[in-house]
């Protein structure tokens, strides 16, 4: 057998030769027009992308009104009902004190008493003034009473020039009488103030003063107190309201108090008048509180926080703080058209909430705000809204 095998040779028809070249050619221009299909299709989607990119999307908010339920929380600071430092009127030594701080007292309680030794030396003196000058007074009228009953019985004897002298005299010490009367009262009425009493119902909140102090009269009310006595039954207290606020708070509204020692607690206050002006320099308005404290808890001259409950009316639009846009043109923020197509509003602040911004004007409640606009976005762009509702929802209740 030999080594190489002779195949058989294979001869085609001209017919199958064409038939074959047809087929060819139809897959190749199957493939030609899938190839060119595909590309079609795919710079289509890939423009369509472009286009879709180039429009920014964005995260919208609506403004928040707070429903007339948002607080306004100002600080304060409380004060007695009543204050009344006590100064003393006489000098002397403090002989005895009787309250200390934190007693209750009555109108009337003895607080200390003043020795006054140089006082009662001029009170006598005065006593012993007085009794002269009635004395001389007394004689002064049995001697022009004489003289009177001559001149009417005997005229010749008495000129009418003498009984004058004579009345003129009972008059001058009359006047000596009165003027020795009030000297011994003036200095009886500062005899008075030796004792120092409570002027109303309430406490020794300072004592200032001891035993065998040297006392100074101070008619003027520049120095210390010895005593101060407080009513604190009621305390007053004092908030400056911003001028933007002023109109929104009137006479007997309530408010909430709190203080820090006191955490948890709250204290109802109610607004009893305001100065009806505005301070050039802070730009507000003060308003008197008042809170009853029966227990003694709240203590005068300390700090509060004070919590208005303001209508919707007296309230601005709330948007998150994210949504503010400053640059040269001021502040503004960036809201939405019906056609999704920006606009830029300029607004202004009226209170600053930390993640939120209550805006006084220059909004709308229906508008549709942008939270962090993108960079380059101009008046009139489109844009494309985000489908995640609730990153449009970033407000938080102050």
């Amino acid at each position: 057998m030999s080594e190489h095998t002779q195949l058989p040779e294979v001869h085609l028809s001209p017919r199958r030769l064409r038939l074959a070249a047809a087929i060819g050619v139809v897959v190749f221009g199957a493939i030609v027009v899938v190839g060119v299909t595909t590309r079609i299709v795919q710079a289509r989607s890939l423009h369509q992308w472009t286009d879709e990119q180039a429009i920014p999307t964005v995260v919208i908010s609506e403004p928040e009104n707070a429903n007339g339920s948002a607080p306004l929380e100002l600080p304060a600071q409380m004060d007695a009902f009543t204050n009344a430092p006590i100064y003393a009127r006489t000098s002397g030594y403090l002989k005895s004190w009787d309250k200390d701080i934190g007693a209750t007292v009555k109108a009337g309680d003895v607080l200390g008493i003043i020795d006054t030794p140089d006082l009662d030396q001029q009170l006598l003196q005065a006593q012993a003034d007085l009794a002269t000058a009635k004395a001389n007074a007394a004689l002064a009228a049995t001697t022009a009473k004489r003289w009177q009953v001559l001149r009417q019985t005997d005229p010749d004897s008495v000129s009418q020039q003498s009984v004058d002298q004579y009345n003129g005299d009972l008059a001058a010490k009359q006047a000596q009488v009165n003027a020795s009367q009030a000297n011994f009262d003036r200095l009886k009425a500062l005899k008075s103030y030796a004792k120092l009493v409570a002027p109303f119902d309430g406490r020794v909140t300072a004592r200032n003063t001891d035993v065998g102090a040297l006392i100074t009269a101070d008619s003027s009310g520049t120095g210390t107190p010895l005593f101060t006595v407080s009513d604190t039954s009621k305390l007053r207290v004092y908030v400056r309201v911003p001028q933007v606020y002023a109109p929104a708070i009137h006479k007997g509204d309530e408010a909430t108090l709190t203080v820090p020692e006191y955490p948890g607690k709250s204290f109802t206050a109610k607004v009893e008048a305001d100065a009806r002006a505005i301070t050039p320099t802070s730009g507000t308005t003060l308003v008197q509180l008042m809170v009853d404290n029966p227990d003694g808890k709240l203590l005068p001259s300390s700090y509060a926080s004070v919590s208005f409950k303001l209508g919707s009316g007296a309230l601005g639009l709330r948007v998150p703080a994210e949504a503010l846009i400053f640059d040269d043109k001021g502040l503004h923020v960036a809201t939405l058209d019906a056609s999704d197509h920006v606009h830029f509003k300029s607004v202004s602040i009226r209170r600053d909430y930390g993640k939120t911004i209550e805006v006084g004007s220059g909004l709308a409640p229906s508008d549709r705000v942008i939270i962090n606009p993108p960079d380059g976005l101009t008046d009139g762009d489109e844009v494309r809204i985000a489908k995640n509702p609730q990153a449009g929802k970033p407000h938080e209740k102050a």
